[in-house]
């Protein structure tokens, strides 16, 4: 049995990347399945529990706005940083005066969403977890704003805020309009480790709703 949860998300800035732009980057018109996951987790993760998206509500109309930001050309090493626990002597600092690069992004502004999505529980639950347990605590999670670790949208300068949407209906920004937002990030299949795939799906914007229930999802 699946149990479901609407949650408002909003923020001043977001960028979902494109995967096929890799140096400077460019955002999807809204946000992903997996961030919208992603997001959710941060809020509340347990191995005995899976999110699953249903739809997402764009409550705002999607607006770009475009920033040059410092970067560093490469990150440290974890190969280097073992070999110096093991005693060798080897570089695992970044200068970032040497490394420093400036790239400039494609982002959203002024983000206003309601996902909605449901849970099931795994394999992974003990005997005194179950479904009513995990949604009285993911209520209450969403009601006093706790979470394990700040949500973001896409990037962790881009803070999410985030609360339980108690109403009974959504106001869309694209009301009786539909928009095709082209081949989207859906998710990572981790079906197997030592070849991990993306998957992707056609999004349409249908009266500002993405329906992600019964999508085709292209590997």
């Amino acid at each position: 049995m699946s149990y479901g949860v609407k949650v408002h998300v909003w923020g001043d800035y977001a960028l979902f990347s494109r995967p096929e732009l890799k140096v400077e980057r460019c955002t999807y018109d809204i946000i992903t399945p997996s961030a919208a996951r992603g997001l959710l987790e941060s809020v509340y993760w347990h191995p005995g529990l899976r999110w699953h998206i249903d739809k997402i509500y764009v409550c705002k109309p999607i607006r770009f706005t475009s920033v040059r930001r410092n970067e560093v050309k490469r990150k440290a090493s974890a190969h280097n940083v073992f070999s110096v626990m093991n005693g060798a002597k080897k570089e695992i600092s970044i200068s970032s005066r040497k490394e420093i690069v400036q790239r400039a992004a494609l982002i959203l502004k002024d983000v206003d969403y309601v996902i909605e999505a449901h849970f099931d529980v795994t394999e992974q639950a003990n005997q005194t977890d179950n479904a009513g347990k995990f949604k009285d605590i993911i209520l209450r999670r969403l009601r006093k704003g706790a979470c394990y670790h700040q949500p973001y949208f896409g990037c962790r300068e881009f803070p999410a805020n985030f609360e339980l949407f108690e109403d009974d209906e959504v106001v869309t920004a694209y009301s009786g309009e539909q928009k095709d937002l082209g081949l989207m990030l859906y998710d990572m299949d981790y079906t197997n480790k030592e070849q991990i795939q993306p998957m992707f799906f056609r999004a349409i914007l249908e009266d500002g709703i993405l329906n992600l229930e019964n999508c085709e999802v292209l590997r």
